[in-house]
C-alpha cells in the first residue's frame, strides 16, 4: 500500500477540515486556523488548533480554563447536527457516533466521526 494520498483522499480531507472550519467559525465567530482530517476505515477525525476567541485566551489565562471548557461543550452540542450532516455529505456516509473535545490550555480540539462504513477513496462522487 502506497504511503502516497490519493488526490481523492486528500480533497476529501481538506474538504472536511473546510467544513468544520466553516461550522466552528459559524457558531462561535472564529475558526480554527489549522484543521487537519485523518481518515481510518470508517473513523474520520480532525484536529484543529488554534481555537480559542481572544475573551476565552484571557479567560484560560486567569485561571478560568473549565468555564471555557463548558461554554466549547456546549457549542459542540449546538454544532453537532451540522458538522454531522456535513461529514455525511462528503463521505457519502452516515455518522452512528460523534464525538468532541476540547484542550484550552494546548488550544487544540478534536472532532471524531464513527461512520458506518468505510470511505471509499476510489469514488468519484459525481466528480
Amino acid at each position: 500500500m502506497s504511503k502516497t494520498a490519493t488526490p481523492r483522499a486528500r480533497d476529501l480531507r481538506q474538504a472536511i477540515s473546510d467544513a468544520i472550519t466553516r461550522v466552528s467559525a459559524d457558531f462561535i465567530g472564529r475558526g480554527p486556523t489549522r484543521a487537519k482530517t485523518y481518515i481510518n476505515g470508517d473513523v474520520v477525525f480532525c484536529v484543529m488548533e488554534d481555537t480559542l476567541t481572544r475573551g476565552e485566551r484571557s479567560l484560560v489565562a486567569d485561571g478560568d480554563g473549565e468555564a471555557v471548557r463548558q461554554m466549547r461543550r456546549r457549542f459542540q452540542d449546538a454544532m453537532r447536527r451540522q458538522v454531522c450532516i456535513a461529514v455525511e455529505a462528503l463521505t457519502e456516509h452516515r455518522v452512528v457516533s460523534f464525538l468532541s473535545d476540547n484542550d484550552v490550555e494546548a488550544e487544540t480540539a478534536i472532532e471524531v466521526f464513527i461512520l458506518d462504513g468505510p470511505v471509499d477513496f476510489t469514488a468519484d462522487n459525481g466528480s
